[in-house]
């Protein structure tokens, strides 16, 4: 090892020697990609590794794009050799490369691919390194830095989006509202860390009773949600219980500690609802999870059945764990719904710690 520093022994440091990678063949700008620079999955990147690689709406193809305006199976790359070729497959709205219509294409690296109504591709080819940057700054773009899960802007784009096509093929969506109950007194009791242990600990198990096509979001503090592609309300409905009962059941230890934790469930599902807005759709799931914490807590309730109008929602936001829901946790909930009154939000914010009058956070 090599010395440096003073005279001095304790200013004397050793450097450790560089150990370069085994092999350059990972370094070489020979992995072929998609990245997508624009539309729902902005960030996400697509690796094209096998000999014909599917790009559309449907659910067989390997690239699947949430784009009302991308055909089921809208176009194709496929591998020639060393080379990349981009075929359309008979689209309605066509495929284009760096603003050109075309049929069939060789690529370049950095060659820009438009599909659909709002989503844009970038080819490109990156080396092992790249790749690892890459999935890296779009996990952080869109995922919830505590419990991994999608975070709130992600989910509300992706709703808005999901509503819609459902909306307009009359086709099945549900949405699930999911509130840990008492996780004031989680914190108080136990500490934050214990808290952000229940937070991380509760998204990977619902990560894992969930299908591939649900998505799992952390819309802010102590709540998540969950909209499930395909579902009508009997379906949410068995998917909201079967979570309900699996957190109930489970043990958290942190610390040598048990703590005990259960969760409210709100349900609202279109066609069933006949909600034609994608705010009214967040909104009335809202409801059904305040009633589902009005009435009792470790219950699910589905929009519709609530039998009190929500009250004005106060929240207590204190402690080293106050901050957005990228973080740690923190003692109480986004109230800024999509929607929601400037005002009311305001004043829900500010209101002082300990009113009780609210179910909600506790």
């Amino acid at each position: 090892m090599q010395r440096s520093g003073g005279g001095n022994p304790k200013d004397q440091t050793e450097t450790k020697p560089a150990v370069p990678p085994e092999s350059d063949k990972e370094q070489k700008r020979n992995l072929a990609y998609l990245v997508v620079l624009a539309g729902v999955s902005a960030g996400e990147m697509f690796k094209l590794q096998e000999e014909t690689t599917v790009v559309g709406r449907g659910p067989k193809v390997a690239v699947r794009l949430n784009d009302e305006g991308v055909s089921r199976e809208h176009c194709r790359f496929v591998r020639q050799g060393e080379k990349i070729v981009v075929e359309d497959l008979g689209s309605t709205n066509g495929t284009f490369c760096n603003g050109v219509r075309v049929d069939k294409r060789e690529l370049a690296d950095g060659d820009k691919i438009m599909v659909g109504s709002s989503t844009i591709l970038k080819f490109t080819y990156h080396d092992y390194l790249d790749e690892v940057f890459q999935r890296q700054m779009y996990e952080s773009a869109l995922r919830d830095g505590l419990t991994k899960v999608f975070n709130k802007k992600y989910f509300t784009d992706y709703l808005e989006k999901e509503f819609a096509f459902a909306d307009r093929h009359g086709g099945p969506l549900a949405l699930i509202f999911i509130d840990i109950d008492f996780f004031k007194k989680i914190n108080d009791s136990n500490g934050h860390q214990a808290g952000d242990f229940v937070l991380a600990e509760l998204s990977q198990m619902m990560t894992l009773l969930l299908r591939t096509e649900d998505v799992l979001a952390r819309f802010g503090g102590e709540e998540f949600t969950v909209l499930c592609r395909g579902s009508d309300l009997a379906g949410a409905r068995v998917v909201a219980e079967r979570l309900r009962r699996a957190v109930s059941d489970r043990k958290f230890t942190f610390g040598g500690k048990d703590i005990p934790v259960t969760i409210s469930l709100g349900i609202v599902a279109i066609p069933e609802s006949g909600i034609t807005d994608h705010n009214a759709f967040l909104a009335a799931a809202d409801r059904a999870l305040y009633e589902a914490k009005r009435s009792g807590r470790n219950r699910v309730c589905v929009h519709g059945t609530e039998q009190t109008p929500p009250e004005p929602r106060k929240k207590e936001v204190s402690g080293p764990n106050r901050g957005g829901s990228s973080g740690p946790n923190r003692v109480g909930t986004d109230s800024n719904r999509v929607g929601a009154d400037a005002n009311r939000v305001t004043q829900e914010r500010s209101a002082k710690a300990g009113d009780g009058d609210d179910p909600r956070g506790q």
